[in-house]
């Protein structure tokens, strides 16, 4: 079993930064990825990374502001945001999942078994 905590979201003005982390407690040697869901819309992916941490994997919506990163020594994933704009305003969540996924699959929220609770991130323009 494995649990998850987000942490580091908050209110930003656009250009502004943030970086989240998700501290994982259990068998941590996952495919994890950051998910958000804006209100009245899907639940998307954002990013996603290998368990060594060799490989990852973007949104376009995001790619070249985002990056994501994991200290397997300390459990936690993180989300460096900056260049924020306000259609970045969502809850963002931490996944984790053991099983293999190719790149292509890597941002499908149904290939993720274990869920945080989710931190908030407002953008204002």
């Amino acid at each position: 079993q494995v649990q998850l905590v987000e942490s580091g979201g908050g209110s930003v003005q656009a250009g502004g930064s943030l970086r989240l982390s998700c501290a994982a407690s259990g068998y941590t040697h996952h495919f994890m990825g950051w998910f958000r869901q804006a209100p009245g819309k899907e639940r998307e992916g954002v990013a996603a990374i290998w368990p060594g941490g060799g490989s990852t994997y973007y949104a376009d919506s995001v790619k070249g502001r985002f990056t994501i990163s994991r200290d397997n020594a300390k459990n936690t994933l993180y989300l460096q945001m900056n260049g924020l704009r306000p259609e970045d305003t969502a809850m963002y969540y931490c996944a984790a999942d053991v099983r293999y996924k190719a790149l292509a699959r890597m941002l499908l929220d149904d290939e993720y078994n274990y869920w945080g609770q989710g931190t908030q991130v407002t953008v204002s323009s």
